[in-house]
């Protein structure tokens, strides 16, 4: 299959179950209704620009930048653990902060402009091709005013969400996927999320995560070899 129609059939097969994810964070959605209008609008501008961007790429260009994305995608994840452990932190500091200090006034309110700034790079990013960005989405919210971490969760959802559906939308209206295929992916992805959600647990963290980090260096090192 040809760099660009695989990229654009991946998106489109995985993201009906993004967007069925977004039920499980309703409840921490409702504390920031407020931030859903503007990193909607910055998710479907950068998702949008993103997915325009990938179809005017050259297939041998894409090739070429492909072990590049891989390697950031495999160095992305590599990195969530540390980015959850800061975000934990920093969440635990400002409570403590508000507990010594007796405050009990609501945490501060993000930073709009730089935060749906960012937002529309991140979102570009993801409509291009997207691995590993859910950990920028998170650490973009923290570092402009979102503190909880389930809020930031959830807002990462929304985000990511939005931003590949606009560009599943231009892929579809560009008829770069390449069905058979996608609709196979669909399926087996169901199958595989709902048994990985079942059994992951029972497989040591570490363990998965040096895997999925060891396979996406692979593969990279694969294509930087092509």
């Amino acid at each position: 299959m040809l760099p660009i129609q695989a990229n654009a059939t991946n998106t489109v097969a995985l993201w009906p179950g993004q967007f069925a994810s977004i039920a499980a964070y309703w409840e921490d959605l409702k504390h920031n209704f407020r931030l859903l209008v503007p990193l909607g609008t910055a998710a479907l501008l950068g998702g949008l620009a993103g997915g325009i961007v990938l179809l005017r790429t050259g297939q041998a260009t894409f090739l070429h930048l492909v072990p590049w994305l891989l390697l950031v995608a495999a160095l992305l994840f590599a990195a969530s653990t540390p980015i959850a452990k800061w975000l934990q932190r920093r969440a635990a500091g400002r409570e403590t902060e508000r507990m010594v200090s007796g405050s009990t006034l609501p945490a501060p309110e993000p930073s709009m402009v730089p935060l749906f700034m960012g937002m529309v790079l991140v979102c570009f990013y993801i409509g291009y091709f997207g691995a590993g960005s859910g950990f920028l989405v998170m650490s973009l919210l923290a570092i402009f005013g979102v503190e909880e971490l389930n809020q930031i969760n959830a807002l990462k959802v929304v985000t990511t969400c939005l931003a590949n559906g606009i560009a599943v939308v231009t892929f579809i209206v560009e008829k770069q996927v390449v069905w058979q295929t996608c609709l196979l992916m669909m399926v087996t992805a169901a199958i595989g999320g709902y048994f990985g959600a079942r059994y992951a647990r029972r497989v040591d963290a570490r363990v998965m995560r040096g895997m999925v980090v060891a396979i996406g260096l692979g593969m990279a090192a694969y294509f930087f070899w092509r």
